[in-house]
């Protein structure tokens, strides 16, 4: 066979790219990853990044060291991140709030989520729950409204802070039924819910992965699921959708980004190494108990995701009034 010169660049152009693929394959990583997550140590982002990590390491050879940068709602670990060398060295387990809800929620986010940040992988969407102490009167979502508007702000709702998905699943909840009904910010969920089991608060909405031990040991009633399916860990209880609120759905959900400018290769080898940790069966059993079904895709639709969540979430804050600043 003849080759021509244009012939001949070709193959070497080929082989030099199968020899470059082979040398990033061995390449990354070479040197342990920093895997933050932007909340205080002993939640479910940690948790989560630490199951996330250590399949990792097991798979590619690194360790990969879960670190805790908390404050500012989760924007000043999000922002190191940002800020950091775009080479994967450096990636972040972040949630909605930061990816999603700060985006309105703060006047001056110093980072924008869809243009400083790449996806790599959403990771999992835990449900809320609309529950309330076993006393207070409304058993169901048909009572509960019809309380509120026969008594507007005449009950307090708790939740675990400004800007939660906590708090905005409650102002969705009015937003979308016109009701209306007084905010009570705690700073977090535990002292949200001793509250709520202690009836200082008659209602709110929390975290199944918080109250599920409650619900299911009588201390709070479960009214309503925020996802659009029922849950089975509780399958007796209907979402809100269901109840008498159609179209209503929110989640609090996570999911692993890196900076700006990563290389694609490194983004994709993450996505695929991350897809088989979530879905092997550990973790995969240890999500489904926190209410999480399979949500892990690939990069981009998980990028149109946060890009939905955003616009959905700033209607919520703007209409609330909500603000961090």
């Amino acid at each position: 066979m003849t080759f021509t010169p244009a012939a001949f660049f070709s193959a070497l152009v080929l082989a030099a790219g199968t020899l470059s693929g082979a040398a990033f394959g061995q390449a990354y990583p070479a040197k342990p990853v920093r895997f933050i997550y932007p909340y205080a140590p002993g939640g479910t982002t940690e948790f989560l990044a630490r199951q996330i990590g250590t399949k990792l390491q097991q798979s590619l050879g690194q360790p990969f060291l879960v670190e805790s940068k908390p404050g500012a709602g989760g924007n000043v670990g999000t922002d190191i991140v940002v800020k950091s060398p775009a080479d994967g060295y450096t990636i972040l387990l972040g949630a909605s709030g930061p990816l999603a809800i700060n985006v309105t929620l703060f006047k001056a986010l110093p980072y924008d989520p869809t243009v400083d940040l790449v996806p790599i992988i959403h990771a999992a969407s835990v449900p809320l729950v609309l529950v309330s102490n076993p006393s207070f009167q409304a058993k169901s979502v048909k009572e509960l409204l019809e309380m509120l508007k026969a008594k507007p702000d005449n009950y307090p709702y708790a939740s675990a802070g400004i800007g939660t998905p906590q708090h905005l699943s409650a102002e969705l909840f009015k937003l979308m039924t016109g009701v209306k009904a007084t905010h009570v910010p705690y700073k977090g969920s535990g002292p949200a819910v001793v509250d709520l089991i202690g009836g200082q608060v008659p209602f709110g909405f929390e975290s199944m992965l918080v109250v599920l031990s409650q619900i299911k040991g009588g201390k709070l009633r479960a009214i309503a699921m925020t996802d659009s399916k029922r849950s089975p860990l509780i399958p007796d209880v209907p979402t809100v959708a269901e109840a008498g609120v159609p179209g209503y759905e929110a989640i609090a959900w996570y999911g692993v980004m890196a900076p700006k400018g990563t290389p694609g290769q490194i983004v994709t080898l993450l996505n695929s190494e991350m897809r088989k940790a979530l879905t092997s069966p550990d973790v995969k059993a240890w999500l489904q108990e926190q209410g999480s079904s399979d949500v892990a895709g690939t990069p981009q639709q998980f990028g149109n995701f946060i890009k939905a969540e955003i616009a959905k979430w700033g209607k919520v804050v703007k209409a609330s009034g909500a603000s961090a600043d």
